[in-house]
């Protein structure tokens, strides 16, 4: 299922939106403000969908925030049609532009398209965590996008194939780090210690320590 972020203030046009989008089969967060955008900019959307005119500032002031944080197309919709409002949409890195008024129809035709030509984003979603395998991110709903080092991300993508097997630190050692390097085991221990950081596990329960062997995947499946 596609996820979509709507910021849209008026409440008529956005709850009309929203619930066309959720009939179309897709997953669809609304809001209002741009700073309600921005505290949303951060998370694994399929599309984001902006007004350029919201109570509290520009919606193309949220276009650069979008793009240091992740690849998430965008789609404008706004009363501003003139050339060099669209010009600018597109400069901020747009991929539609909308102007208002428009039909329902026009609107879904527009949404498919910025969706289907997208290349299929690599997710894994356990609880309020969302694992970026492209970005090599995670996003947590109640912090920052953190970005992992590339070993800690072949480490964690590791365990999550091989669960519910635990893996010995030595596998891991090989075939994360290899034989043309001489890594100790404690290598391994710090990977899985900031893995634990980003995905917010402090207690160890998603990332389980078994004695005498190494690691396990044990995150639920939903």
């Amino acid at each position: 299922m596609s996820c979509v972020l709507l910021v849209e203030d008026d409440r008529s046009l956005g709850k009309t939106l929203a619930e066309r989008l959720a009939k179309e089969g897709i997953d669809v967060e609304w809001v209002e403000t741009l700073a309600a955008g921005r505290a949303a900019a951060g998370q694994p959307w399929d599309l984001a969908i902006v007004d350029a005119m919201l109570p509290d500032g520009s919606g193309f002031d949220l276009a650069p925030e979008i793009r240091r944080r992740s690849l998430t197309p965008i789609m404008f919709m706004t009363a501003l049609n003139s050339a060099e409002s669209r010009l600018r949409g597109f400069e901020l890195g747009a991929d539609e532009y909308l102007p208002k008024p428009f039909h329902l129809k026009e609107f879904m035709l527009r949404v498919r398209h910025v969706l289907q030509t997208q290349p299929p984003r690599r997710l894994t979603r356990i609880g309020g965590v969302s694992i970026d395998w492209d970005a090599m991110a995670v996003d947590r709903a109640d912090d920052e996008r953190v970005f992992l080092q590339v070993r800690d991300c072949r480490v964690l993508q590791l365990l999550i194939d091989a669960a519910p097997r635990a893996i010995d630190r030595s596998e891991i050692l090989d075939r994360v780090w290899g034989e043309t390097e001489f890594p100790s085991q404690r290598t391994v221990d710090n990977a899985i210690v900031r893995l634990r950081q980003a995905l917010g596990d402090a207690d160890g329960s998603w990332i389980r320590s078994v004695r005498g062997i190494g690691y396990q995947w044990a995150a639920p499946s939903k």
